[in-house]
């Protein structure tokens, strides 16, 4: 058949930290006229029919300078001011890219700006943050970043902090690990659902899952997660979890991580064959229904399948869907509906 372009609007991407931890390198990379090293880039994203997404700022712990990064010491605690620092560099960097795109890239605040931009073939780019260490117990830096476009927050990347608890990368897994929000923590979600700021439970532990789901006014998201039941990873869905989101009428976004598709959870097996993500989807459809699916990469920031490569290869998973038997109005809302109607229904 014949697959038309369809749009896609991207949950959760790690692209700002690329191009920050290049630039401290003093190896920066070119967004605008693409890099090969980059999951996301201005050409690739029109070739690839990228509209926007949220784009995460997620920070890496303290490193003396020509230290390789250890992944054992990403999952230690953070303080503020070092995670104050670092997000408001990767802000910074989304500024510069806006500024030096010419107009071709924008920061969007709301759904409304996102899709005004994909009228005009802009890219939108929406400010999340992936752990919210850089806000503060008095939750003044969460106020600032808000006037700088922040319209989504995880509470946790897979750390603890003074908000939540995250829950560790251990393979096979259960997210049930660990007590959930603290007394912070509720005020945080509490403050989150009055600015009308996306919550995003990847990367919470289902003890902090449950409170969320108690708090929380506004509907449940995972930007970035899988099903539990086919990728036994801590950081996917149970069943019951999926079932409270769909009961919120909240999103999921799939992860093309192949260590959170793979039942065995190899992390770098990138020959993962498309049809995984596809199951994936069919229970995540099962479980949330057409309005609950969406689409969330972790490009630059994970191991995708070689089928996909990149932003320029989601007309690929665009045409598997279609080959799926999934219909073009049911594709379209995984691809880009789905978040814009979620970010409708959150935003204030």
């Amino acid at each position: 058949m014949n697959v038309p372009a369809i749009p896609v609007f991207d949950g959760h991407n790690d692209t700002l930290l690329r191009l920050d931890m290049a630039r401290k390198a003093q190896k920066p990379l070119s967004f605008m006229q693409g890099d090969d090293s980059l999951h996301i880039d201005w050409p690739k994203a029109k070739k690839g029919h990228l509209a926007g997404g949220l784009f995460a700022m997620f920070v890496p712990p303290k490193q003396e300078p020509g230290q390789p990064l250890k992944f054992e010491d990403m999952q230690k605690p953070i303080d503020q001011a070092h995670a104050l620092k670092e997000t408001l560099a990767m802000a910074a960097c989304a500024y510069r890219l806006e500024r030096e795109s010419k107009g071709a890239v924008r920061i969007c605040r709301s759904s409304a700006d996102i899709r005004q931009a994909m009228t005009e073939g802009v890219l939108a780019l929406m400010l999340h943050i992936e752990g919210a260490e850089a806000i503060d117990a008095d939750f003044d830096a969460l106020d600032v970043l808000y006037a700088a476009g922040l319209r989504s927050i995880g509470p946790v990347w897979s750390r603890d902090n003074i908000f939540a608890h995250g829950v560790p990368f251990d393979f096979p897994g259960s997210p049930n690990q660990g007590p959930g929000l603290t007394d912070l923590g509720v005020d945080f979600v509490r403050r989150c659902n009055q600015m009308g700021i996306v919550i995003d439970m990847s990367h919470l532990n289902e003890a902090g899952f449950w409170d969320i789901q108690k708090v929380s006014t506004a509907p449940l998201v995972a930007t970035h997660s899988n099903v539990h039941a086919l990728s036994p990873s801590p950081r996917n869905l149970t069943d019951e979890q999926l079932e409270a989101i769909a009961d919120s009428r909240g999103v999921v976004g799939l992860n093309y991580a192949v260590g959170f598709l793979r039942s065995d959870g190899q992390k770098y097996q990138t020959d993962t064959p498309i049809k995984l993500m596809l199951d994936h989807l069919d229970h995540l459809l099962k479980r949330l229904g057409e309005d609950g699916v969406a689409l969330g990469s972790d490009f630059d920031g994970a191991a995708v399948p070689s089928a996909i490569g990149s932003a320029q290869g989601n007309p690929v998973l665009i045409k598997a869907m279609f080959d799926h038997g999934y219909g073009e109005k049911l594709v379209r809302k995984i691809a880009y509906e789905n978040w814009l109607s979620l970010l409708e229904r959150t935003e204030r």
